[in-house]
Protein backbone atom coordinates (compact mmCIF):
# COMPACT_ATOMS: atom_id res chain seq x y z
CA UNK A 1 0.00 0.00 0.00
CA UNK A 2 1.38 3.37 -1.04
CA UNK A 3 1.67 6.37 1.26
CA UNK A 4 -0.99 8.11 -0.83
CA UNK A 5 -3.43 5.22 -0.26
CA UNK A 6 -2.84 5.37 3.49
CA UNK A 7 -3.42 9.12 3.42
CA UNK A 8 -6.74 8.81 1.56
CA UNK A 9 -7.96 5.93 3.73
CA UNK A 10 -7.05 7.80 6.92
CA UNK A 11 -8.93 10.92 5.80
CA UNK A 12 -11.87 8.79 4.71
CA UNK A 13 -12.15 6.73 7.95
CA UNK A 14 -11.80 9.82 10.15
CA UNK A 15 -14.63 11.51 8.27
CA UNK A 16 -16.81 8.38 8.49
CA UNK A 17 -16.37 8.28 12.26
CA UNK A 18 -17.13 11.98 12.56
CA UNK A 19 -20.24 11.59 10.39
CA UNK A 20 -21.54 8.65 12.42
CA UNK A 21 -21.00 10.49 15.70
CA UNK A 22 -22.71 13.61 14.37
CA UNK A 23 -25.73 11.76 12.94
CA UNK A 24 -26.10 9.56 16.02
CA UNK A 25 -25.88 12.52 18.39
CA UNK A 26 -28.47 14.39 16.33
CA UNK A 27 -30.96 11.51 16.46
CA UNK A 28 -30.33 10.92 20.17
CA UNK A 29 -30.98 14.58 21.00
CA UNK A 30 -34.19 14.59 18.94
CA UNK A 31 -35.41 11.38 20.57
CA UNK A 32 -34.48 12.65 24.04
CA UNK A 33 -36.55 15.78 23.51
CA UNK A 34 -39.53 13.66 22.47
CA UNK A 35 -39.25 11.28 25.44
CA UNK A 36 -38.16 13.77 28.09
CA UNK A 37 -41.67 14.08 29.56
CA UNK A 38 -42.04 10.30 29.70
CA UNK A 39 -38.72 9.88 31.50
CA UNK A 40 -39.76 12.51 34.07
CA UNK A 41 -43.30 11.18 34.52
CA UNK A 42 -42.07 7.61 35.09
CA UNK A 43 -39.20 8.73 37.37
CA UNK A 44 -36.67 6.84 35.28
CA UNK A 45 -33.20 6.89 36.93
CA UNK A 46 -30.52 8.86 35.11
CA UNK A 47 -28.29 5.81 34.69
CA UNK A 48 -31.17 3.93 33.03
CA UNK A 49 -31.76 6.83 30.64
CA UNK A 50 -28.09 6.68 29.67
CA UNK A 51 -28.37 2.91 29.29
CA UNK A 52 -31.44 3.38 27.06
CA UNK A 53 -29.60 5.66 24.64
CA UNK A 54 -26.54 3.43 24.61
CA UNK A 55 -28.67 0.56 23.28
CA UNK A 56 -30.67 2.98 21.09
CA UNK A 57 -27.53 4.11 19.25
CA UNK A 58 -26.62 0.87 17.38
CA UNK A 59 -29.82 0.96 15.31
CA UNK A 60 -29.14 4.58 14.35
CA UNK A 61 -25.52 3.78 13.51
CA UNK A 62 -26.66 0.92 11.26
CA UNK A 63 -29.13 3.12 9.39
CA UNK A 64 -26.77 6.09 9.09
CA UNK A 65 -23.66 4.17 8.03
CA UNK A 66 -24.39 4.44 4.26
CA UNK A 67 -25.04 8.17 4.55
CA UNK A 68 -21.92 8.75 6.68
CA UNK A 69 -19.78 6.71 4.28
CA UNK A 70 -21.11 8.67 1.31
CA UNK A 71 -20.46 11.99 3.07
CA UNK A 72 -16.92 10.86 3.88
CA UNK A 73 -16.23 9.80 0.30
CA UNK A 74 -17.66 13.03 -1.13
CA UNK A 75 -15.83 15.20 1.38
CA UNK A 76 -12.47 13.47 0.91
CA UNK A 77 -12.70 13.35 -2.88
CA UNK A 78 -14.13 16.86 -3.12
CA UNK A 79 -11.41 18.24 -0.88
CA UNK A 80 -8.75 16.53 -3.01
CA UNK A 81 -10.30 18.03 -6.13
CA UNK A 82 -10.69 21.57 -4.71
CA UNK A 83 -7.12 21.70 -3.36
CA UNK A 84 -5.73 20.39 -6.68
CA UNK A 85 -4.48 17.23 -4.97
CA UNK A 86 -6.53 15.16 -7.40
CA UNK A 87 -5.04 17.13 -10.32
CA UNK A 88 -1.54 16.32 -9.08
CA UNK A 89 -2.43 12.66 -8.76
CA UNK A 90 -3.85 12.59 -12.26
CA UNK A 91 -0.78 14.37 -13.60
CA UNK A 92 1.41 11.65 -12.16
CA UNK A 93 -0.50 9.08 -14.21
CA UNK A 94 -3.09 7.94 -11.65
CA UNK A 95 -6.43 7.09 -13.24
CA UNK A 96 -9.77 7.87 -11.66
CA UNK A 97 -10.25 4.15 -11.07
CA UNK A 98 -6.98 3.90 -9.16
CA UNK A 99 -7.99 6.96 -7.14
CA UNK A 100 -11.26 5.23 -6.17
CA UNK A 101 -9.53 1.99 -5.08
CA UNK A 102 -8.61 3.03 -1.47
CA UNK A 103 -12.19 4.23 -0.86
CA UNK A 104 -13.66 0.98 -2.20
CA UNK A 105 -11.31 -1.19 -0.13
CA UNK A 106 -12.10 0.72 3.07
CA UNK A 107 -15.84 0.65 2.33
CA UNK A 108 -15.72 -3.08 1.60
CA UNK A 109 -14.18 -3.69 5.04
CA UNK A 110 -16.88 -1.49 6.59
CA UNK A 111 -19.55 -3.52 4.76
CA UNK A 112 -18.16 -6.81 6.07
CA UNK A 113 -18.19 -5.45 9.62
CA UNK A 114 -21.72 -4.14 9.04
CA UNK A 115 -22.94 -7.71 8.44
CA UNK A 116 -21.89 -8.66 11.96
CA UNK A 117 -22.92 -5.33 13.46
CA UNK A 118 -26.40 -5.29 11.91
CA UNK A 119 -26.87 -9.05 12.12
CA UNK A 120 -25.91 -9.62 15.75
CA UNK A 121 -25.10 -6.49 17.78
CA UNK A 122 -28.11 -4.41 16.69
CA UNK A 123 -30.72 -7.13 17.48
CA UNK A 124 -29.14 -7.66 20.90
CA UNK A 125 -29.33 -3.92 21.57
CA UNK A 126 -32.94 -3.80 20.33
CA UNK A 127 -33.95 -6.50 22.80
CA UNK A 128 -32.54 -4.48 25.70
CA UNK A 129 -34.10 -1.28 24.37
CA UNK A 130 -37.53 -2.95 24.20
CA UNK A 131 -37.19 -4.26 27.75
CA UNK A 132 -36.35 -0.79 29.05
CA UNK A 133 -39.32 0.74 27.21
CA UNK A 134 -41.66 -1.88 28.66
CA UNK A 135 -40.39 -1.79 32.24
CA UNK A 136 -39.64 1.91 32.68
CA UNK A 137 -41.61 3.81 30.02
CA UNK A 138 -44.58 1.41 29.89
CA UNK A 139 -44.47 1.49 26.09
CA UNK A 140 -45.35 -1.44 23.89
CA UNK A 141 -45.82 -3.62 26.95
CA UNK A 142 -47.37 -7.00 26.29
CA UNK A 143 -47.37 -10.38 27.94
CA UNK A 144 -44.90 -12.16 25.72
CA UNK A 145 -46.14 -15.51 26.95
CA UNK A 146 -49.90 -14.93 26.74
CA UNK A 147 -52.37 -15.25 23.88
CA UNK A 148 -49.99 -17.32 21.78
CA UNK A 149 -51.21 -18.53 18.39
CA UNK A 150 -49.05 -20.40 15.90
CA UNK A 151 -49.04 -23.16 13.30
CA UNK A 152 -47.30 -26.26 14.62
CA UNK A 153 -47.45 -28.16 11.32
CA UNK A 154 -49.14 -27.86 7.95
CA UNK A 155 -52.38 -29.26 9.40
CA UNK A 156 -52.19 -28.22 13.06
CA UNK A 157 -52.83 -24.90 14.83
CA UNK A 158 -52.05 -24.28 18.50
CA UNK A 159 -53.74 -21.71 20.74
CA UNK A 160 -52.42 -21.01 24.25
CA UNK A 161 -54.00 -18.58 26.69
CA UNK A 162 -50.97 -18.31 28.96
CA UNK A 163 -47.64 -20.10 29.34
CA UNK A 164 -45.64 -20.20 32.57
CA UNK A 165 -42.00 -20.62 31.57
CA UNK A 166 -40.93 -21.43 35.15
CA UNK A 167 -43.20 -24.51 35.37
CA UNK A 168 -43.35 -25.33 31.64
CA UNK A 169 -47.14 -25.38 31.87
CA UNK A 170 -49.68 -23.82 29.51
CA UNK A 171 -53.28 -22.95 30.33
CA UNK A 172 -56.41 -22.61 28.16
CA UNK A 173 -54.97 -24.72 25.35
CA UNK A 174 -56.60 -25.61 22.06
CA UNK A 175 -55.05 -27.98 19.49
CA UNK A 176 -56.85 -28.00 16.14
CA UNK A 177 -56.03 -30.52 13.41
CA UNK A 178 -57.23 -30.14 9.82
CA UNK A 179 -57.62 -32.42 6.84
CA UNK A 180 -54.40 -32.64 4.83
CA UNK A 181 -56.36 -32.64 1.56
CA UNK A 182 -58.76 -29.87 2.58
CA UNK A 183 -57.28 -27.43 5.08
CA UNK A 184 -60.68 -25.82 5.66
CA UNK A 185 -62.01 -29.03 7.21
CA UNK A 186 -61.26 -29.64 10.89
CA UNK A 187 -60.94 -33.32 11.74
CA UNK A 188 -60.10 -33.13 15.46
CA UNK A 189 -59.74 -30.69 18.30
CA UNK A 190 -58.32 -30.94 21.81
CA UNK A 191 -59.33 -28.41 24.48
CA UNK A 192 -57.70 -28.53 27.91
CA UNK A 193 -57.34 -26.09 30.80
CA UNK A 194 -53.75 -27.24 31.32
CA UNK A 195 -50.93 -28.61 29.16
CA UNK A 196 -47.66 -29.57 30.88
CA UNK A 197 -44.34 -30.59 29.39
CA UNK A 198 -42.58 -33.71 30.66
CA UNK A 199 -38.87 -33.11 30.17
CA UNK A 200 -38.04 -36.78 30.86
CA UNK A 201 -40.14 -38.18 28.03
CA UNK A 202 -40.18 -34.99 25.93
CA UNK A 203 -43.94 -35.09 25.46
CA UNK A 204 -46.83 -32.78 26.36
CA UNK A 205 -49.51 -33.96 28.80
CA UNK A 206 -53.01 -32.45 28.71
CA UNK A 207 -55.22 -32.74 31.80
CA UNK A 208 -58.99 -32.60 32.42
CA UNK A 209 -59.83 -31.86 28.81
CA UNK A 210 -61.96 -32.98 25.93
CA UNK A 211 -61.03 -34.38 22.52
CA UNK A 212 -63.44 -34.09 19.60
CA UNK A 213 -63.36 -35.91 16.28
CA UNK A 214 -65.28 -34.57 13.29
CA UNK A 215 -66.44 -36.69 10.37
CA UNK A 216 -68.86 -35.10 7.93
CA UNK A 217 -71.84 -34.07 10.06
CA UNK A 218 -70.94 -36.40 12.95
CA UNK A 219 -68.97 -35.53 16.06
CA UNK A 220 -67.36 -37.90 18.55
CA UNK A 221 -66.51 -36.55 21.99
CA UNK A 222 -64.00 -38.06 24.37
CA UNK A 223 -63.30 -36.69 27.85
CA UNK A 224 -60.00 -37.45 29.53
CA UNK A 225 -58.19 -36.90 32.82
CA UNK A 226 -54.73 -37.07 31.24
CA UNK A 227 -53.73 -37.35 27.60
CA UNK A 228 -50.17 -37.86 26.39
CA UNK A 229 -49.53 -35.91 23.18
CA UNK A 230 -46.29 -36.99 21.54
CA UNK A 231 -46.79 -35.53 18.06
CA UNK A 232 -46.38 -31.82 18.80
CA UNK A 233 -43.34 -30.16 17.20
CA UNK A 234 -42.73 -27.35 19.70
CA UNK A 235 -40.95 -27.25 23.03
CA UNK A 236 -41.21 -24.78 25.96
CA UNK A 237 -38.19 -22.82 24.75
CA UNK A 238 -39.83 -22.43 21.34
CA UNK A 239 -42.81 -20.58 22.82
CA UNK A 240 -40.65 -17.69 24.00
CA UNK A 241 -38.87 -17.53 20.64
CA UNK A 242 -42.16 -17.34 18.77
CA UNK A 243 -42.94 -14.04 20.49
CA UNK A 244 -39.64 -12.34 19.58
CA UNK A 245 -39.95 -9.79 16.80
CA UNK A 246 -37.74 -10.33 13.71
CA UNK A 247 -35.99 -7.02 14.43
CA UNK A 248 -34.79 -8.48 17.74
CA UNK A 249 -33.45 -11.69 16.18
CA UNK A 250 -29.88 -12.13 15.02
CA UNK A 251 -28.98 -13.86 11.77
CA UNK A 252 -28.65 -17.28 13.41
CA UNK A 253 -32.07 -16.96 15.06
CA UNK A 254 -33.64 -15.80 11.81
CA UNK A 255 -32.15 -18.79 10.01
CA UNK A 256 -33.54 -21.11 12.67
CA UNK A 257 -36.95 -19.45 12.38
CA UNK A 258 -36.91 -19.96 8.61
CA UNK A 259 -36.21 -23.67 9.04
CA UNK A 260 -39.00 -23.95 11.62
CA UNK A 261 -41.50 -22.19 9.36
CA UNK A 262 -40.57 -24.44 6.44
CA UNK A 263 -40.85 -27.54 8.62
CA UNK A 264 -44.28 -26.58 9.97
CA UNK A 265 -45.68 -25.49 6.62
CA UNK A 266 -45.73 -21.75 7.34
CA UNK A 267 -44.81 -19.19 4.69
CA UNK A 268 -41.20 -18.06 5.42
CA UNK A 269 -41.16 -15.31 2.76
CA UNK A 270 -41.16 -12.35 5.14
CA UNK A 271 -38.45 -13.91 7.31
CA UNK A 272 -36.33 -14.79 4.27
CA UNK A 273 -36.57 -11.19 3.06
CA UNK A 274 -35.53 -9.93 6.51
CA UNK A 275 -32.59 -12.35 6.59
CA UNK A 276 -31.25 -11.51 3.13
CA UNK A 277 -31.96 -7.78 3.60
CA UNK A 278 -29.65 -7.68 6.64
CA UNK A 279 -26.78 -8.82 4.42
CA UNK A 280 -27.80 -6.74 1.40
CA UNK A 281 -28.12 -3.55 3.47
CA UNK A 282 -24.59 -4.05 4.81
CA UNK A 283 -23.30 -3.61 1.25
CA UNK A 284 -25.37 -0.48 0.64
CA UNK A 285 -22.38 1.66 1.60
CA UNK A 286 -20.20 0.04 -1.06
CA UNK A 287 -22.80 0.50 -3.81
CA UNK A 288 -23.53 4.10 -2.80
CA UNK A 289 -19.84 5.03 -2.77
CA UNK A 290 -19.32 3.34 -6.12
CA UNK A 291 -22.25 5.35 -7.47
CA UNK A 292 -21.48 8.73 -5.90
CA UNK A 293 -17.69 8.90 -5.85
CA UNK A 294 -17.21 9.41 -9.63
CA UNK A 295 -19.67 12.33 -9.49
CA UNK A 296 -17.63 14.04 -6.79
CA UNK A 297 -14.20 13.22 -8.23
CA UNK A 298 -15.14 14.35 -11.72
CA UNK A 299 -15.40 18.15 -11.38
CA UNK A 300 -18.33 19.58 -13.31
CA UNK A 301 -20.20 22.82 -13.60
CA UNK A 302 -22.13 23.60 -10.48
CA UNK A 303 -19.40 22.81 -7.98
CA UNK A 304 -19.21 20.43 -5.06
CA UNK A 305 -22.55 21.54 -3.56
CA UNK A 306 -24.50 20.36 -6.60
CA UNK A 307 -22.57 17.10 -6.68
CA UNK A 308 -23.27 16.47 -2.99
CA UNK A 309 -26.96 17.27 -3.49
CA UNK A 310 -27.25 14.87 -6.41
CA UNK A 311 -25.47 12.09 -4.52
CA UNK A 312 -27.51 12.54 -1.33
CA UNK A 313 -30.70 12.54 -3.36
CA UNK A 314 -29.56 9.33 -5.04
CA UNK A 315 -28.92 7.79 -1.61
CA UNK A 316 -32.43 8.38 -0.34
CA UNK A 317 -33.93 7.27 -3.65
CA UNK A 318 -31.89 4.11 -3.19
CA UNK A 319 -33.34 3.51 0.28
CA UNK A 320 -36.90 4.19 -0.91
CA UNK A 321 -36.30 1.87 -3.85
CA UNK A 322 -35.19 -0.85 -1.42
CA UNK A 323 -38.34 -0.50 0.69
CA UNK A 324 -40.60 -0.60 -2.38
CA UNK A 325 -38.89 -3.76 -3.67
CA UNK A 326 -39.37 -5.36 -0.25
CA UNK A 327 -43.08 -4.62 -0.44
CA UNK A 328 -43.28 -6.39 -3.81
CA UNK A 329 -41.33 -9.31 -2.38
CA UNK A 330 -43.64 -9.74 0.61
CA UNK A 331 -46.58 -9.82 -1.80
CA UNK A 332 -44.92 -12.69 -3.66
CA UNK A 333 -44.05 -10.73 -6.81
CA UNK A 334 -40.29 -11.30 -6.34
CA UNK A 335 -38.20 -14.07 -4.85
CA UNK A 336 -36.89 -13.21 -1.33
CA UNK A 337 -33.22 -13.24 -2.39
CA UNK A 338 -33.90 -11.07 -5.46
CA UNK A 339 -36.08 -8.77 -3.36
CA UNK A 340 -33.28 -8.12 -0.88
CA UNK A 341 -30.63 -7.53 -3.57
CA UNK A 342 -32.75 -5.88 -6.27
CA UNK A 343 -31.93 -2.30 -5.25
CA UNK A 344 -28.24 -3.18 -4.94
CA UNK A 345 -28.14 -4.77 -8.38
CA UNK A 346 -30.04 -1.89 -10.00
CA UNK A 347 -27.79 0.83 -8.59
CA UNK A 348 -24.69 -1.26 -9.17
CA UNK A 349 -25.58 -1.37 -12.86
CA UNK A 350 -26.14 2.41 -12.81
CA UNK A 351 -22.78 2.91 -11.06
CA UNK A 352 -20.95 0.80 -13.64
CA UNK A 353 -22.55 2.77 -16.48
CA UNK A 354 -21.59 6.04 -14.75
CA UNK A 355 -17.96 4.93 -14.37
CA UNK A 356 -17.72 3.78 -18.01
CA UNK A 357 -19.01 7.13 -19.23
CA UNK A 358 -16.40 9.10 -17.29
CA UNK A 359 -14.41 11.41 -19.53
CA UNK A 360 -10.88 12.43 -18.69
Amino acid sequence: MKILDKYLIKQFIQTVIFGLLAFTLLFVVINAMENLDDFIDQNVPTWKVIHFYLVFSPEIIKLMTPVAVLFAALFTAGKAASTSELTAMRSSGMSIFRFMLPFLIATFVISLFSIYFGGYLVPMANKTKTQIEQLYLKKGFNYSESNIYFQDSRTRIISIGFFNSSTNAASRVSIQTFNNNDLTQMISRIDAPKLSYDSLTNIWIATNGVERFFSNANQQVKYFDTLNIDYLNFRPADLAKKQIKPGEMNLAELNELIKTQERTGNDPTATLIEYHSRIAFAFTSLIIVLFGLPISANRRKGGLAVQVGISILATFIYLVFMKVSQAFGKNGALEPLLTAWFANLFFLAAAIISIIKLRY
